[in-house]
């Protein structure tokens, strides 16, 4: 048993070694099996000599390489699966490319269209401002006005207050100045007639007065 993994493992390695001699000069060729495995070509006649120079018999030798040849292709399957070709890499490339124009143009659409709902909302916004500027500016001229209106009223209303006051001083001035002219004339009279009274109470004494005299006399 441990002589066979020998030849197994000096058969693995030369496979390897005839393997990257040759992938050393140039690429190692594909075929694809009815299966839809690819088959990738190995000099098993140069593997078979190698193993029959490390003294394997011919059949074992056969059995050997063919059993290589099958796990170097199914090792060889699994890694050219873990890569992509070309075409692969530039169909993906033109994929992402694709996918990234069409997020660019959705991207620049939707910053269209929020700038658009950006400036209707701006306008809006801005007549908002302007019919409220406009109602509070009526609002301030209406309260101004009226204002206005009621100092001018009030004004008149003070003003007739006033006229009404002087006429009513006017009126009294004019009836003290009546009463006292009143008073005035009555005072003349009742002097002259003290003055007449005086005058005859003297005239009557005096007339007493000789008619005493005389009879005295």
């Amino acid at each position: 048993m441990s002589a066979y993994k020998r030849v197994v493992q000096l058969g693995f390695n030369a496979c390897s070694s005839s393997l990257a001699n040759r992938v050393g000069h140039r690429q190692i060729s594909q075929l694809v099996k009815s299966n839809g495995k690819r088959a990738f070509l190995v000099d098993t006649l140069a593997l078979v000599r190698s193993l029959e120079a490390q003294g394997v018999p011919s059949k074992q030798a056969e059995a050997i390489t063919a059993a290589i040849t099958e796990v170097l292709n199914d090792s060889l399957e699994n890694v050219s699966h873990s890569f992509v070709s070309k075409a692969e890499m530039q169909k993906t490339e033109m994929l992402q490319e694709a996918n990234l124009s069409k997020f660019k143009s959705e991207v620049k659409s939707s910053q269209e269209h929020h700038f658009s709902m950006l400036q209707r909302e701006t306008e809006k916004l801005r007549g908002d401002i302007e019919k409220m500027r406009s109602e509070l500016r009526y609002e301030i001229d209406k309260v101004t006005a009226g204002q206005r209106l009621d100092l001018n009223l009030e004004r008149g209303r003070i003003r007739d207050e006033l006229a009404n006051q002087n006429a009513e001083t006017t009126n009294l001035t004019n009836k003290l100045d009546r009463e006292i002219h009143a008073l005035r004339a009555q005072l003349e009279a009742a002097k002259y007639d003290v003055i007449k009274y005086c005058i005859g109470t003297l005239v009557s004494i005096s007339a007493v007065g000789l008619a005493v005299v005389r009879i005295l006399m």
